[in-house]
Order: C-alpha cells, then sequence, then structure tokens
C-alpha cells in the first residue's frame, strides 16, 4: 500500500495514470486490487502483528462480515456491511472487554433497539432506546 497512491476513490502506483490490479501483500495490509479499488477478503494488522481487522470488499465498498480487534488480540467490534454501509446486527467493545454498544443498523443507520454501557459496564440511558433512521424515538 506504501507504493500506491489513491486519486479519485481508485489506488494506483505511484507516477502512473492506469488503476492498479495485483495483491498488496506488503506493509500492514494484505489483499487485492482490481481496476484501482479493493476486491475479495482483506486483513489490516497492527504495528505489532497482530490482526487490526479483517473483512470483504466488493467493487471498492465493504461487503459482509468484518471484524476488529484490540492490539492485544481482544474483540474490538463484529458486524457486516453492505454495498459499503454498517448492516444488520453489530456490537463494538471497549479495551477492557466490556460492551459499548450493540444493536442493528440499517442501510449505515442505526435501526430498532440499541443498548449503550459506560466503561464500567453500566447501562448508558442517554443513548440506549429504540432508534429509527439514525434518531432516537423511545427510552
Amino acid at each position: 500500500m506504501d507504493d500506491l497512491v489513491k486519486r479519485e476513490g481508485l489506488y494506483y502506483e505511484n507516477s502512473t495514470d492506469e488503476p492498479f490490479t495485483g495483491k498488496v501483500d506488503e506493509g500492514l495490509a494484505r489483499g487485492e486490487i482490481k481496476n484501482g479499488k479493493q476486491e475479495g477478503p482483506w486483513v489490516q494488522y497492527h504495528d505489532d502483528g497482530q490482526i487490526y481487522w479483517k473483512g470483504a470488499y466488493k467493487n471498492g465498498k465493504r461487503e459482509g462480515p468484518w471484524v476488529g480487534y484490540w492490539s492485544d488480540g481482544r474483540l474490538k467490534y463484529k458486524g457486516a456491511y453492505k454495498d459499503g454501509k454498517q448492516e444488520g446486527p453489530w456490537v463494538e467493545y471497549y479495551d477492557n472487554g466490556r460492551i459499548w454498544f450493540k444493536g442493528a443498523y440499517k442501510n449505515g443507520k442505526y435501526e430498532g433497539p440499541w443498548l449503550w454501557y459506560d466503561e464500567d459496564g453500566t447501562k448508558n440511558k442517554d443513548y440506549s432506546g429504540t432508534y429509527r433512521n439514525s434518531k432516537k424515538v423511545w427510552d
């Protein structure tokens, strides 16, 4: 990825005008690029070599299940994307392992019941509730 530049949403090799196609298998990222867009399975690593996140791209957009990890290997988030937007159940965790929030996305927006927690594990009543189109409609 260090030898590539991103222009207008596409990846190019330095000093070329042809969108890049090939494998990226060096540095902190692993995956493929086709016609300048990320495609298929990808893995990103923390500086220490632990997996930072893994997921897949379709035509340059995140697609399907995605999982992220803290640098110590513990789960940071788990969810899915559809056409580059978060879709379906999603959960994220604090670095202490406790749940930060959980709920579901529809077309990249909060939809339905969402639960938010403070780092000590207590429910955050200000954020928890039922959402429609990312707006809280019910406590």
